[in-house]
């Protein structure tokens, strides 16, 4: 693809993603950022890494098998939101797109309650009020608008800038780099700038918006938008999970105490398909894909892990008998789960069901019912 003259201008040096671990596995320092946490820590976050990739293996075989209509891999973006979703603590709230399953898995949703919406069995059928995980948006941006909305309710409520810090709460919602051309994310940007919402804007910048290269999306990179709404935004190497954390850790403590939004750009890649219904051999190159497989974010990890002598070939082994049980578990759970009910179509849309859909269910399940006496 062709660079656009508008992108051909020198990188600052702000342009380039804050990271704490290189694609080798060697700690870095920074300025700025520091992550805090022990090898212990980071041993937990592979662990999470590992699963999460399971979980999203698994899913897309079972797509591919004609258990599910759909699937969107995380492939590749596993440090952005094991990450991202380690810096939240309650009473944060999770607002996510379609591809957070590795945030989800932090999150504590049973990865069975993922599957319910791809197969079509269900929508969203976790509880997200106690594990504060909002459901799967899947018209693109329109999530970032509710963020917003739910930021705005935490200040309003009084849950943003008290001096117990223990007791603020902020929002972090979750979207791609296509869904910056969107008009609702824009909107949401402007929004939360006037307010000062406490959300933390993150854009898992994987480099495609299914076939369009970021590079021909925005002249400037995605962080700097930031600026143009008048509040602070990072860009962080998406597959170094130690950075991710504590970026967003900042990013959340900032909007925690009334400080506003801010926009975490995470740069990292995509590595499978779009979703399972896409192909991405036709749009980008194998010697792009390969320059990013080396810079795996577990294999980072792992590397750092194993050289600190935090990991051993006992502690691998263990994670992968789990992440077989996991395995075993998401296909057997999948294919036990239970069909829908015609009847609840209706009765999970109003508390107090209108005359005119009471009617309109007496209809279809007559319909429906036309087919068991045609047998």
């Amino acid at each position: 693809m062709t660079q656009s003259a508008g992108n051909n201008r020198e990188p600052s040096v702000a342009d380039v993603p804050i990271q704490l671990l290189d694609p080798s596995g060697r700690r870095l320092d920074h300025p700025d950022f520091h992550y805090d946490g022990t090898d212990a820590d980071l041993a937990a976050s592979l662990r999470d890494m590992v699963l999460a990739r399971r979980i999203d293996a698994e899913a897309t075989a079972l797509q591919r098998k004609g258990e599910l209509g759909l699937w969107p891999p995380l492939l590749g973006q596993e440090a952005a939101q094991i990450g991202s979703a380690r810096a939240v603590r309650d009473p944060d709230l999770v607002v996510p797109s379609y591809r957070e399953h590795g945030v989800a898995w932090c999150r504590g949703v049973d990865p069975v309650d993922l599957l319910t919406t791809f197969r079509g069995t269900g929508m969203t059928d976790w509880p997200s009020r106690p594990d504060t995980f909002y459901p799967y948006a899947f018209v693109i941006g329109s999530q970032t608008l509710h963020a917003v909305g739910m930021a705005m309710a935490q200040q309003r409520d009084g849950a943003v800038g008290n001096d117990d810090p223990d007791a603020n709460g902020a929002v972090i919602v979750y979207f791609g780099d296509g869904a910056t051309s969107q008009g609702d994310v824009n909107e949401a940007f402007g929004f939360a700038a006037a307010t000062s919402a406490p959300v933390v804007f993150f854009c898992q910048n994987n480099q495609w918006a299914i076939s369009e290269p970021a590079i021909v999306q925005s002249r400037v990179p995605l962080y700097r938008r930031a600026a143009g709404f008048g509040f602070p935004g990072v860009r962080v190497d998406g597959n170094d999970v130690l950075a991710v954390q504590a970026v967003t850790e900042w990013a959340l403590d900032l909007a925690r105490r009334g400080g506003g939004p801010v926009l975490v750009e995470a740069f990292t890649y995509r590595m499978g398909a779009h979703t399972t219904s896409d192909d991405p051999t036709k749009y980008r190159t194998s010697d792009e894909v390969a320059e990013w497989r080396a810079k795996d974010p577990i294999d980072r990890l792992r590397a750092y892990l194993t050289a600190a002598g935090a990991i051993d070939d006992a502690w691998e082994a263990a994670l992968v008998a789990e992440a077989d049980a996991l395995a075993a578990r998401l296909r057997d759970g999948c294919v036990s789960l239970p069909e829908p009910d015609l009847a609840d179509f209706w009765d999970l849309v109003y508390a107090n069901t209108p005359d005119l859909l009471v009617r309109q269910r007496e209809e279809f399940l007559a319909y429906e019912a036309s087919f068991e006496e045609a047998r």
